[in-house]
């Protein structure tokens, strides 16, 4: 993973830790998305976890590995 996207995933997961409570993880694929979404944009699923422990922890694992998931963007 190149340096700057590895920063701008860091900064994305600190962004999320610092304001857990306008986000939720989704139980299908472990996205984290907004608060109002109603289905998860990359799985299509609707079961979330909207704690904001879960959120944080999410958060600092998704920011400090590899990313490893295909989005619609990434289809373009």
């Amino acid at each position: 993973m190149s340096k700057a996207t590895n920063n701008t995933r860091l900064k994305k997961a600190q962004e999320i830790a610092s304001n857990p409570s306008v986000y939720k993880v989704c139980e299908a694929c472990d996205s984290i998305v907004g608060r109002g979404s109603t289905t998860c944009p990359n799985c299509h699923g609707y079961r979330f976890d909207n704690s904001d422990t879960r959120v944080v922890d999410q958060a600092i694992f998704l920011g400090t590995r590899k990313k490893t998931s295909v989005t619609a963007s990434d289809l373009v």
